[in-house]
């Protein structure tokens, strides 16, 4: 409404001697608002949460470099020891082989020191054998590039083309791994006639 002076007024304008206030003026002179006070302490509880998952986040981060690092140290000392049974196996094949060195210096026959090779060599197959390593079977087979290694080709009249025919050095599979091919000579088949 417009007065007579000029003067623009509300509608609620003054009535009765009161006044009427602007919103801003209500806001101070009321009491606090209780969700605003819920809404500063829920931010405070986020801020103390956030700092405890970054503790707890921190603190699983070193406890998994812990780990880490306990792992690489066992994986090392493995990796360090993982010969010790085959050395335990082996050493005892090692003093039969001195013994037999010892035994054919004070005699003068050679069977003797013979005999006692071949039984260490016995000993040191059987050993082989109980860790899962294997002689493989050359002679006669069909030759294998997985399996054996060809040092030479020869003509055979006994042997087809393309067949191992002489093995100059034992090859040996641990499990199904190659440990050392089979040095091998291949028969190239019948020797050509002129």
């Amino acid at each position: 409404m417009v007065s007579k002076s000029g003067k623009r007024t509300s509608d609620a304008g003054e009535q009765g001697g009161q006044t009427t206030h602007s919103a801003a003026e209500n806001d101070a002179a009321a009491p606090p608002d209780p969700e605003a006070t819920i809404c500063l302490s829920e931010g405070e509880k986020q801020k103390m949460e956030l700092v405890e998952a970054k503790k707890r986040t921190q603190l699983a981060q070193a406890d998994l470099e812990n780990y880490r690092k306990r792992m690489e140290r066992e994986q090392q000392q493995e990796r360090r020891y993982a010969s010790m049974r085959l050395l335990r196996d082996l050493l005892p094949v090692l003093d039969n082989m001195q013994r037999a060195i010892e035994a054919a210096e004070q005699t003068e026959e050679s069977a003797s020191l013979l005999e006692g090779f071949k039984l260490v060599a016995q000993q040191l197959q059987t050993m082989l054998g109980q860790h899962n390593c294997e002689s493989i079977v050359a002679v006669g087979e069909p030759f294998d590039p997985n399996l054996h290694e060809a040092v030479s080709q020869m003509p055979s009249e006994e042997y087809p083309a393309g067949t191992v025919m002489v093995e100059t050095a034992v090859g040996y599979l641990l499990h199904d791994r190659v440990v050392r091919p089979s040095q091998v000579i291949v028969s190239t088949g019948s020797p050509q006639k002129e």
